[in-house]
């Protein structure tokens, strides 16, 4: 049964393909990228990216096994990192032959006897170090015992060193991580320096590409929020092209009589006649409540028009008062990166979370 929902996430892979050039404008010309598509791409469609980019990038990147397995069944053959492997999904790892970040020696363990249980050698694995996000990651201290497992056997093979900035899109904070850069070229050449092959390495995300690329670019870059349109700063995304389109349409205009209430909990109460429009969007499809009660917006006829009211799970409704639009017009609920920061903004978070929460019962369309 296919989504006949209204409201549509509409994808641009022409943006995408813009904003993967831009990105690899600021790197050496034999410098890998890897592509970040964990989260369903943002939010958008890692199926639907991944295909588009695999011809473009070495490499991907998910999140989780369920992720990466939603790559390999859609014929995506290019390698697969999984970012947070989990120990009882090791051996479908190895099946569908995605590649795990090892970040403990318990994790390292596990990974050598699934390759063994299945009989596998010079399976790839990658070594994360921890420079200071102090998520996960081995510490130098951790070298002389990943040495010894690694070394003198068939199992599993070292693709790659790789860590991760705490804050690559902060330059007061430049001085951390310059410090987590030099960190990252101690550990990463003790380590392969004593290795029989020369794995590559990699650093930076979309944020340390445009702060670092001259002091970390290493083997390979991994982009994330850049290729959907999103920088560290307005200038740097004024140069990407919009990915992510939220659209939907108005259902009913009602007129509301001053001292009558809107939605749940009467929240909104007219001072003076207003009209509304109800959308069929709500907190189910990933609209927060925290933009209902004027908070967030949307644009009708290039026109905002402020949410009224809470926002519900299936619905929203707006202002439309000195706006000019009837039944089925069209609705931008997140038309740009700009409205999409703003919005970001006026609830204290970031663009990942509002582009991450639209639901999948919303149906994408790609452009």
């Amino acid at each position: 049964m296919g989504n006949n929902h209204v409201t549509v996430l509409e994808i641009d892979l022409n943006a995408i393909d813009h904003n993967l050039s831009y990105f690899k404008s600021k790197l050496h010309p034999e410098t890998k990228v890897l592509a970040v598509v964990k989260a369903f791409g943002y939010g958008s469609s890692s199926v639907e990216i991944g295909k588009f980019l695999e011809p473009k990038v070495a490499y991907f990147a998910v999140a989780y096994l369920d992720e990466g397995i939603a790559l390999r069944e859609a014929g995506i053959k290019k390698p697969i990192l999984v970012l947070h492997p989990q120990k009882i999904n090791l051996e479908q790892i190895i099946k569908f032959n995605l590649e795990p970040n090892v970040y403990s020696i318990t994790l390292l363990k596990a990974v050598i006897e699934a390759a063994k249980s299945l009989k596998i050698q010079n399976y790839p694995i990658h070594i994360k170090f921890n420079t200071g996000l102090n998520r996960l990651g081995f510490t130098k201290k951790d070298i002389p015992e990943i040495l010894a497992l690694v070394q003198n056997q068939k199992e599993i093979t070292v693709a790659s060193v790789f860590s991760h900035i705490a804050a690559s899109e902060d330059l007061n904070e430049q001085e951390f991580t310059l410090q987590q850069i030099n960190s990252f070229k101690e550990v990463s050449a003790q380590l392969i320096g004593q290795l029989s092959n020369k794995p590559f390495r990699h650093m930076l995300n979309t944020s340390g590409i445009i702060n670092y690329a001259s002091e970390a670019q290493f083997d390979m870059v991994r982009l994330g929020i850049g290729l959907y349109g999103f920088a560290n700063d307005e200038a740097e995304t004024s140069k990407l092209k919009n990915v992510i389109t939220l659209k939907s349409v108005i259902s009913q205009i009602q007129t509301i009589e001053k001292g009558e209430t809107v939605g749940y909990n009467r929240a909104f109460k007219a001072t003076d006649n207003v009209k509304t429009a109800t959308i069929p969007v709500g907190h189910a499809d990933g609209i927060s409540r925290q933009f209902g009660n004027g908070v967030g917006y949307v644009y009708i006829n290039n026109q905002k028009a402020p949410i009224v009211g809470n926002v519900c799970m299936d619905m929203i409704m707006v202002n439309v008062t000195n706006i000019e639009c009837q039944e089925d017009d069209e609705v931008l609920i997140f038309k740009d990166q700009m409205h999409i920061e703003d919005l970001a903004k006026r609830t204290n978070t970031i663009p990942y979370e509002l582009l991450t929460a639209i639901s999948q019962r919303v149906k994408r369309a790609i452009k």
